[in-house]
């Protein structure tokens, strides 16, 4: 498993999880769903991918993008490095009005000198009809295509004996400049294939070949430049090698030398191509017939449309005609030319073999390698494990194939699945079902919260009648607070009227006490003048009585002063008495008075803060009833939602 989204192809930021990449690539690991930031993406395992292109040709949303070496290769072009240029013969088919002044803005760069690949091509169909005679190698698979070359060492290892082991157009191209032209420059091929990267990084092919420059970076790295007065054009002469890029080009130049009694199978477009190898394979290990030669092409429309091409070319048939012109272009007034079609078979092929005498075909073989990349197998077990958590049970479940997923079946999901390619919740089905589920069961729930809402709704009731209740009781307290309150506030002016009126008791209680101790001391003055008087009177009787008869009346009124002063001695002697229980009454009531007013004050002062009390509830009772009303017109609006 390699690291994802490194390789050659792979996902940017606008892929939506559609998975039309999965329904059209050949590999079946290449893609991988993950979540990235919560959101659903198929991202390419590096590794694994052969970069075929399928992908980008059908994804609607870009979201597959590629890397080459253009920018490199501009900023090695600044830098001074000396390169020259291999030049892909579908370049001058896709710009045939821009070819040579896209060259020769090139040169102005700096780049050294232009070969075109179509001279590759022709050393490659000489190397093809060399071996295959040499070695009496039947029934090979051609080679010019990397991402086919990839496949089968990955996929189809037992076909790696197949391939014909003669070097790409490219790689004969760049052998020839670097072994027979002695150019020692980097070399740069201008390529209509994304996947031509993975054969120059070939450790037997690293010293040839340094950039991969894509027809489309490479035009999006110029746009807008004036190319008006550059020209320039490529330096060696080819045959039918620049008919390479079109389906069935390397059948066209074997044909051109052995004729058509050869069979030659044509392939070509992703989901042919891989099919019929897995198909080949198969008739290779039956030991069957097999064709002369298999002319085997990722593209469905060649090389001349290849990965790194513009899209919209694809409806331009003038590429088609330019390659029909290259095709005819007259060769008939050269000496001995081998693209004669005047001459017949053999000769073409003698003088094709004189053109290329000073080549030594070991220099143009290559070598395979198998990379055996092909997913352990996955058990039953395993498969009916993977079913069972996407809740697929019977054989009909098993078998939906829709094809949503990006699989053909629904075993094949399970298959990505148990191998950590994809995951359940991309089955349709899956989250359908889980759907389903959660819609019964949100049908359930919506019965219990209907159940659950008349229960609250009559609690609600309930709730709000007894908040009815209190509101009465409450707006009954309150009126009761409201009377208790000017009761409170009567009793409070009553007590003060009390209090006024004990205290003119208390003063008119001091004013008799001091009247009677007032009328003690007249008594006391008195008793002092009726003894005096008694006194008198006893010395008037004693005169009196020493005068005789002449004293005898002064005598009667001695005794008569005497009398009156005993008299009134026992009458304030009463009034003493009275007086002395008086006072300790009178005291007694005084000190009661006090205390009678004492209370009163305390009620008085009990009472006022009571009526304050009552007036602060009643402000409160007010609250309470408002807040009450407030809730009960809440609660209606609950009941209401």
């Amino acid at each position: 498993m390699g690291e994802l989204n490194n390789g050659l192809i792979f996902t940017n930021e606008k892929c939506a999880g559609c998975n039309r990449c999965i329904s059209v690539c050949p590999v079946f690991q290449s893609n991988r769903a993950v979540d990235e930031n919560g959101k659903n993406k198929v991202v390419v395992d590096g590794d694994a991918c052969v970069h075929c292109g399928a992908c980008m040709d059908i994804c609607h949303h870009e979201a597959r993008d590629y890397r080459d070496d253009t920018d490199r290769f501009f900023e090695d072009l600044e830098k001074g490095e000396k390169i020259s240029l291999l030049v892909a013969p579908a370049f001058i088919a896709n710009y045939p009005k821009q070819y040579e002044q896209v060259l020769g803005y090139l040169k102005s760069l700096g780049a050294n000198r232009i070969i075109s690949i179509s001279f590759g091509a022709d050393i490659t169909t000489w190397g093809y009809l060399n071996y295959i005679t040499k070695y009496n190698f039947k029934g090979g698979i051609s080679q010019p295509c990397p991402a086919i070359v990839d496949y089968i060492e990955k996929y189809i290892p037992e076909l790696v004996p197949k391939l014909v082991p003669v070097h790409s157009p490219l790689m004969c191209g760049a052998i020839y400049v670097k072994k027979y032209m002695h150019v020692t420059d980097k070399l740069a091929f201008i390529s209509p294939c994304i996947a031509k990267k993975s054969e120059i990084d070939r450790p037997q092919n690293r010293n040839y070949v340094s950039y991969n420059v894509t027809f489309n970076h490479l035009m999006e790295k110029i746009k807008g430049k004036d190319l008006s007065r550059y020209r320039a054009k490529d330096e060696i002469e080819y045959g039918l090698g620049s008919v390479y890029p079109q389906p069935g080009g390397l059948k066209e130049n074997v044909e051109h030398f052995l004729g058509k009694d050869v069979m030659i199978r044509q392939i070509e477009g992703e989901k042919h191509a891989y099919h019929f190898l897995g198909v080949y394979a198969d008739r290779v290990k039956k030991g069957r017939t097999l064709p002369f030669m298999v002319d085997a092409l990722n593209c469905g429309s060649g090389c001349i449309y290849g990965t790194a091409t513009d899209p919209a070319n694809e409806n331009n048939d003038d590429i088609l005609f330019e390659i029909h012109k290259q095709r005819m272009a007259d060769h008939k007034n050269k000496k001995k030319d081998p693209w004669d079609r005047r001459a017949d078979y053999a000769a073409r092929l003698k003088r094709f073999n004189e053109q290329f005498k000073e080549l030594k075909l070991e220099d143009f073989i290559c070598t395979y390698s198998v990379k055996d990349n092909r997913l352990k197998s996955v058990s039953d077990a395993q498969i009916e494990e993977v079913f069972r958590t996407m809740n697929k049970h019977t054989s009909e479940e098993k078998s939906i194939n829709c094809g949503a997923c990006g699989y053909d079946t629904c075993k094949n999901m399970a298959k990505a699945i148990a191998n950590d390619l994809n995951k359940k919740e991309n089955c349709i089905h899956f989250v359908k079902k889980q759907l389903e589920n959660e819609k019964a069961s949100i049908n359930e729930m919506t019965i219990q919260l209907q159940e659950k809402q008349e229960y609250k709704e009559k609690k609600y009731q309930d709730i709000m009648e007894e908040f009815e209740r209190i509101k009465m009781a409450v707006s009954e307290l309150a009126k009761g607070n409201s009377e208790c309150a000017e009761d409170a506030t009567a009793m409070a002016g009553a007590m003060a009227d009390m209090m006024k009126f004990s205290g003119v008791l208390k003063n008119s209680v001091e004013n008799v006490t001091e009247s009677v101790q007032g009328y003690d001391e007249i008594n006391e003055s008195i008793i002092k003048i009726s003894n005096q008087t008694g006194m008198l009177a006893l010395n008037a009787g004693i005169e009196a009585a020493r005068n005789g008869e002449a004293g005898r009346g002064f005598t009667v009124i001695a005794n008569q002063v005497r009398d009156l002063s005993e008299q009134t001695k026992g009458t304030i002697a009463d009034g003493k008495r009275q007086s002395d229980s008086i006072i300790p009454a009178m005291e007694e009531l005084n000190a009661e008075t006090d205390h009678f007013l004492e209370n009163v004050a305390s009620v008085n002062d009990r009472i006022t803060t009571l009526a304050a009390s009552s007036e602060e509830i009643a402000a409160k009772t007010g609250e309470i009833e408002f807040l009450v009303e407030k809730i009960v017109e809440q609660m209606e609006e609950v009941i209401k939602v």
